[in-house]
């Protein structure tokens, strides 16, 4: 039967045929199964978030508040690809996640009905833009970024991108492959905030030159500085899409995360001015406490932040996790490893949870909660593929808790407020959430899969009451619909996920 695509489907398909159109019959193709990942990532939202029009929830079967029933699969909300191809609305067969969230007709719905086609759509377009990654393993970490190229493996938004045309998604997103020139925008030095050290390279004269992503200079900056640009710098994008790797500095050379003020996934991304003032010294903050974790896990350095003073004009320069690796090695985001077929083993699984749990509850004994999720957190790989030691980069969104801290010998001096917290839950919701319900789940790509990991990792792990929580409570999770369904609630909200230990 024939099926009518949807506005975000048919939009895309006419800007491809214009910009690509050696793409639309590959397109086209890749939309049945790019839908049915949209709709596995929705229906795990559905079955597991504490939606308020949920009533009653048995199995696969849910009572919606307003009488109707829906129904699906047995959830497993471990679970990664696209096992859900269609759900059952009141008798009426759903096989599109956008439509169907429009036939649900919640409040706030509509809007996030939108949202999911366009990640459907881009998501067909990321896919048919792909050659087969090869024996070979990258020697890059943006071509290891450039791997994963259905986004995040929980969000149903995993690639929105409603404020990119087509043209711009082949020309910005990682996984196309493009080169991006940034531009560098001089700034006179005292309209300019800068922390840490500035480089030279990136100065002209007095002035500092500022990055700027060409999408941001096309739809948001107005001319400030001295106007024009002073040169370009040729770089590669990261999984972020904002930050990027400038070409022949990946060998341990400083990374550049610009301001990018589009929607990308559930939210609008900047850098705040007092992100820019405090990196440093969040920064050296991160290096104190890596100092203590045994050598499992490195922080890669924020070297530099400049500002105009608003959040549409920003760059942070920020070590590549290249740095952290020896010859031999191989530096990947933990996004990027079900790519690599370890994964498939349940013992290497088994020791990368082991380390990446060491690693993520001594830190958090020390009274740092990382957001480890699969982009934040990278693994070092040795040349057999066994997994040697972690780097976390970007520590923008860690929580922190003075009183844990002050047990250990260790300050939080300096470091914003909003990181700070002695909330054991909030501490744990951080870790466990990213970690656990994230990167390890992510990695594992099953429940089940999940289960005999932990089961392998846990009992060579040092005892403590995180551990014990971890063990035998829910496991935390972002509440990544409901968050998308309240636009007037400020902040993360979370729900519970059940203990694939219990």
């Amino acid at each position: 039967m024939h099926r009518p695509p949807t506005a975000a489907e048919a939009e895309v398909a006419e800007e491809l045929a214009v910009v690509r159109p050696a793409l639309v019959a590959r397109f086209t193709a890749e939309l049945p199964g790019a839908r049915a990942a949209v709709l596995t990532r929705l229906w795990r939202a559905l079955t597991h978030e504490p939606l308020p029009w949920v009533a009653r929830r048995d199995g696969g079967l849910l009572r919606l508040a307003d009488g109707r029933r829906l129904r699906g699969p047995v959830p497993d909300p471990y679970a990664t690809g696209a096992y859900v191809t269609a759900v059952d609305l009141d008798g009426v067969p759903q096989d599109d996640p956008e439509r169907l969230m429009a036939a649900l007709g919640v409040p706030h719905g509509a809007a996030f009905a939108r949202e999911l086609g366009h990640s459907a759509a881009s998501l067909a377009l990321s896919r048919a833009n792909q050659e087969p990654p090869g024996e070979r393993w990258p020697d890059s970490v943006w071509e290891w970024e450039r791997r994963v190229v259905d986004g995040h493996p929980f969000h149903p938004g995993c690639r929105a991108r409603p404020d990119f045309s087509v043209a711009e998604q082949l020309a910005y997103a990682p996984e196309h492959g493009p080169l991006v020139e940034l531009g560098l925008l001089p700034v006179r030095p005292e309209a300019c905030l800068l922390a840490g050290d500035w480089p030279e390279e990136l100065r002209d004269g007095g002035r500092v030159l500022v990055p700027v992503h060409p999408w941001q200079a096309a739809h948001v900056l107005k001319p400030s500085g001295d106007g024009a640009l002073a040169g370009v710098l040729p770089a590669r994008p990261l999984m972020s899409l904002r930050t990027l790797a400038p070409c022949g500095g990946d060998g341990g050379g400083p990374h550049v995360k610009t301001a990018l003020s589009a929607r990308l996934t559930s939210s609008v991304r900047d850098i705040s001015v007092p992100s820019v003032t405090g990196a440093v010294a969040l920064s050296e903050f991160g290096q104190r406490v890596a100092e203590r974790a045994d050598g499992l896990l490195h922080v890669t350095r924020t070297l530099g932040a400049a500002t105009d003073g608003t959040r549409d004009l920003a760059a942070v320069l920020r070590e590549s996790p290249r740095a952290y690796a020896r010859p031999g090695e191989h530096v990947v985001p933990v996004a990027a490893l079900p790519t690599t077929g370890l994964p498939d083993s349940p013992g290497w699984l088994a020791e990368f949870a082991r380390l990446a749990l060491t690693a993520g509850l001594r830190l958090l004994e020390l009274g740092v909660a990382l957001e480890a999720h699969g982009q934040n957190l990278l693994v070092v790989l040795g040349p057999s593929g066994a997994p040697l030691r972690l780097v976390y980069r970007d520590l923008a969104d860690i929580r922190v808790s003075p009183a844990r801290l002050a047990r250990h010998g260790l300050d939080a001096d300096g470091l914003p407020a909003r990181v700070r917290t002695d909330d054991v839950t909030a501490l744990r919701r951080k870790l466990f959430g990213s970690l656990v319900a994230g990167a390890l789940a992510g990695t594992a790509g099953s429940g089940t899969a999940l289960r005999t990991a932990l089961e392998s990792a846990v009992p060579d792990l040092p005892p403590g009451p995180d551990l014990a929580a971890l063990r035998q409570e829910p496991l935390p999770t972002k509440a990544l619909t409901l968050m998308r369904l309240s636009p007037g609630v400020p902040g993360d909200q979370w729900t519970t996920l059940p203990n694939p230990l219990a």
